[in-house]
């Protein structure tokens, strides 16, 4: 048996979170169910007419649905050269199902109820893309075609080059799989072995440029990125890249020539707007500069955000202070957490602190010397892969839309949630539930590698033994042995994540209102936590073994304007842990009011969690819904009768 108890002292609520390490194998057992089949037509490959049609028949649980989409490169019927990777979300309890697309770049989704869904499509090198499909009762599956577009940012590492000999490109492409992982000392091996068989490859010097880039070292960059442009003048990619090579060894006039033939090359693509206008800034020809930052801002909208960094202070400069400021928001706007936001802001000051007016400044001449410089080359990202993320966003890397005019009563807010989660402890004695847990082990592209499931009897209490001290006690049933959790990972403590806003726990935290938001057509405060540095870390923790690594969390609330209700919490980690091996994690709760006709109450309760981290060199995603609930309050003897059968376990591969 599992079991975890919190203690706190001092007035301050002291709840673990844990996920045990724990050793041992696991035991799985298959299940089976009736099946029907739903036919689909399909076009014969490179057949267009649509006579000559193959039938695929897809089997499917009564009652469900399928879905199956299409995925293309860049137009209808070019079909795509690579995996993809789709994320279907049922959008009326968020759950997530991952496939990936064959040969046929077909992806087949079985065994799905009846309603609105969201998918994601990506793959690597292209944009990703979002649709909303509907599943209903009909004679045939739904199908759906997805296009996908080139990303104009992510680094092409295909090889096509004719030159190169049948040994040379094997190792090439070894180089390309262990670029693709960061592995940069194994790449560098085999693109210099690849490199001594065919030196006059525009592919094996591109390659090179682009792994001395990643190792910061810009001259040996430049070398092999220059002999890759003057082998394919046209490859806009070596241009673009040997552009910014040539910005970072601030060799301006290189920089120029490259960027220029960059976009003759690719001119719909931002990143050498943005560039090439970042030369012209460090040049002095601001007219040039606020030209190029414009269109690159104009192809690239938010992808283009650095550019606002050139416009601004090229607007500056050009003695248009005002627009030069509303550029510059506009960057802080769209990255309100960019590393940089402070330098920004430091110089909107400056700007508005300085006496105004053409006539008090020769612009061309002293405005650099003057104020802070903002690097825009420092606000791009490292030129890489693109890769879908295998989690969601960082809490503080998006910011949801809010109604503009709503002003947050921030102390009610928190006051009042506070109250609906001290209610809870005062209310509840213990609660019991059926827990259905579906665990991933992902790969390093996002692609699940193997899903497991279990069923568990759940049970937690929340008592308040004497004032400021809170007890919370998590276990599944007596039957659940440490050798059944999937990876040897043991999860809880989703009923303890809501205390942050405990009164006992809610100072150990820095909390902000960000506004009014929805939350499925509910109108919800936000409200955006993070661990102080000051107070006691007290809320979320690893235990490995028999010792516990407290984890500081940030993360944000959806709370109910009307009620006061917290619907939902998303956390990350303030930092990674590298002590533990411990990179990342984003979880994602979400509450609901739970009926108990006998006791003829309502309680807000953890309906599902969902959680993603990086832990130990894997990447898990894991899933536990909560369902047929059993109160058992301060007045009652009720106890909850335990199933004899074992926990059902399913494991697929």
């Amino acid at each position: 048996m599992l079991r975890r108890r919190a203690f706190a002292m001092h007035r301050v609520a002291q709840p673990f979170y844990v996920l045990l390490f724990l050793a041992g194998l696991l035991s799985a057992t298959a299940i089976a169910q009736d099946r029907v089949s739903a036919p689909t037509i399909q076009p014969l490959h490179g057949v267009d007419d649509p006579n000559r049609r193959t039938v695929t028949t897809y089997a499917t649980a009564p009652g469900t649905g399928v879905l199956v989409f299409t995925v293309y490169a860049e137009r209808k019927g070019a079909q795509l050269d690579r995996q993809a990777l789709l994320k279907l979300v049922n959008l009326d309890n968020q759950s997530a199902t991952w496939q990936t697309t064959g040969d046929t770049s077909l992806g087949v989704f079985t065994d799905l109820p009846y309603g609105t869904y969201a998918v994601d499509v990506s793959a690597v090198g292209y944009l990703s893309t979002h649709k909303e499909v509907k599943v209903a009762d009909s004679l045939g599956p739904a199908r759906t075609d997805i296009v996908l577009n080139r990303d104009p940012e992510a680094i092409n590492l295909d090889v096509s080059d004719a030159l190169l000999s049948p040994k040379a490109r094997k190792q090439t492409k070894h180089a390309i799989a262990a670029l693709k992982s960061g592995k940069l000392k194994e790449a560098q091996k085999q693109l210099d072995d690849a490199y001594k068989l065919s030196p006059a490859s525009s592919d094996l010097n591109f390659l090179l440029g682009y792994l001395y880039f990643q190792k910061g070292e810009f001259a040996q960059a430049g070398t092999y990125l220059g002999t890759a442009a003057n082998l394919s003048p046209h490859n806009a990619q070596a241009l673009t890249l040997l552009g910014r090579t040539n910005l970072e060894r601030q060799d301006y006039p290189a920089a120029r020539s490259a960027l220029e033939q960059a976009i003759l090359a690719d001119p719909e693509n931002w990143l050498p707007h943005n560039l090439l206008a970042d030369t012209y800034l460090r040049q002095r020809d601001y007219e040039k500069a606020r030209d190029q930052a414009q269109i690159a801002i104009t192809e690239g909208k938010t992808n283009a955000s650095p550019a606002q960094l050139v416009l601004g202070q090229a607007l500056v400069n050009l003695g248009q202070d005002k627009d030069g400021i509303h550029a510059l928001h506009v960057f802080l706007e769209q990255s309100p957490q960019h590393p940089m936001a402070p330098q920004v802001r430091t110089l909107i000051a400056e700007i508005q602190q300085r006496p105004s007016g053409p006539a008090q400044l020769d612009h061309t001449q002293t405005t650099q010397a003057d104020l802070s410089v903002v690097d825009p080359l420092a606000a791009l990202a490292t030129p890489g892969l693109s890769l879908n993320s295998w989690q969601p966003p960082g809490i503080d890397e998006i910011k949801p839309a809010v109604a503009p005019e709503a002003v947050c009563p921030s102390e009610r807010v928190v006051e009042e949630s506070g109250r609906r989660v001290e209610a809870l402890v005062e209310d509840v004695a213990r609660f019991a539930a059926v827990e259905e847990l579906m665990h991933q082990s992902l790969n390093e592209f996002g692609i699940p590698v193997r899903t497991e499931t279990r069923k568990y009897n759940y049970v937690a209490s929340i008592s308040e033994p004497q004032p400021g001290f809170l007890a919370i006690d998590e276990y599944r049933s007596d039957k659940v042995s440490t050798t059944e959790y999937p990876d040897n990972i043991a999860s809880t403590g989703f009923a303890v994540l809501a205390l942050v806003f405990h009164p006992h726990m809610r100072d150990n935290f820095l909390m902000t209102c960000e506004g009014l938001g929805d939350w499925h057509g509910r109108a919800t405060w936000l409200i955006h936590f993070r661990q102080r540095e000051d107070r006691p870390n007290r809320i979320h923790s690893y235990k490995i073994g028999t010792q516990i690594y407290p984890v500081a969390l940030k993360g944000r609330a959806w709370i109910t304007a009307d009620t006061f209700q917290i619907v939902r919490i998303e956390s990350d980690m303030v930092k990674p842990m590298p002590e533990i091996r411990l990179l990342g994690e984003h979880e994602v709760v979400e509450y609901g009011p739970v009926p108990f006709p006998k006791k003829n109450t309502s309680l807000w309760l953890p309906k599902s969690a969902d959680i993603y981290f990086d832990f130990r060199k894997h990447h898990y995603y894991r899933r536990h819904s909560f369902d047929h609930y059993m109160l058992f309050s301060a007045e009652t003897e009720e106890k909850r009768k335990e199933p004899s059968a074992p926990p059902v376990v399913e494991k697929k591969s």
